[in-house]
């Protein structure tokens, strides 16, 4: 059964963020072991196979071209070439200063879990980010939330996954509604803001303190709010 720690009362049309793990999925087992992680722009069914279109990122050069030569050793991978490293952005990578390249990779559709999502209305609403062995989806959904819930159990099903629902808003309504797009942030930047929006710091009157935030985060209060800070404006002017 499906149990959602964070939802709106709304219950048509929502914006959700998933963590998940699957088996047997090249991403995972790569950047599990691999340092480093990915940015995924897209899956294609093409003559059979998966075609996915990546951004991969790492602190370094070396520690990038370790993580591509993971990714091309994988048994889980058919073929792998570089792209124009620019086709994509590089927002959304956990550091700005990032060193990154565009990836196409061809793999065994059954192993991707695009479709399963994809089929049952859940469209990527961001680019998906693969770090640490899991995958992090921010999708929309124009369905009820019982429907919703049905649904991913049936993927859990299907695909032997692990998909744990880390929030779930309305796309109606302002700020703590979850419509801005927060793939312009930093890794760390969208972990402090989303927390802020879940625990409700938001609202008015708040129903938790900067303070608390920054406990519950291991920070201090001026760090926290920095993060934060930075975060809202980007969000409000994404040229900055």
């Amino acid at each position: 059964m499906t149990q959602f720690s964070s939802v709106d009362e709304q219950v048509e049309g929502s914006r959700l963020q998933l963590d998940i793990w699957h088996p047997d999925c090249w991403t995972l087992e790569v950047t599990d072991s691999a340092p480093g992680g990915l940015l995924g722009h897209g899956v294609f069914a093409i003559d059979g196979k998966a075609t996915g279109r990546f951004t991969a990122y790492g602190r370094s050069v070396d520690e990038l071209e370790t993580l591509v030569d993971a990714i091309d050793a994988s048994p889980l991978t058919d073929d792998v070439w570089e792209a124009d490293q620019h086709y994509a952005t590089d927002a959304g990578t956990p550091d700005p200063e990032n060193v990154t390249t565009g990836l196409v990779v061809q793999y065994e559709l059954t192993k991707s879990i695009n479709d399963a999502l994809v089929s049952r209305g859940f469209i990527p609403d961001e680019p998906v980010r693969m770090t640490g062995g899991r995958e992090y989806w921010t999708v929309v959904n124009h369905e009820d939330r019982a429907t919703i819930g049905d649904r991913l159990e049936e993927i859990r099903e299907e695909k032997s996954a692990e998909i744990t629902v880390e929030s779930m808003r309305s796309l109606h309504g302002g700020l703590t509604s979850g419509v801005f797009r927060t793939d312009c942030l930093s890794k760390r930047q969208r972990e402090v803001f989303e927390l802020a929006r879940t625990r409700q710091y938001y609202t008015w009157p708040r129903e938790v303190t900067a303070a608390e935030l920054a406990a519950e985060l291991g920070i201090s209060e001026a760090t926290l709010l920095e993060h934060l800070r930075k975060a809202e404006a980007k969000l409000l002017d994404p040229g900055t």
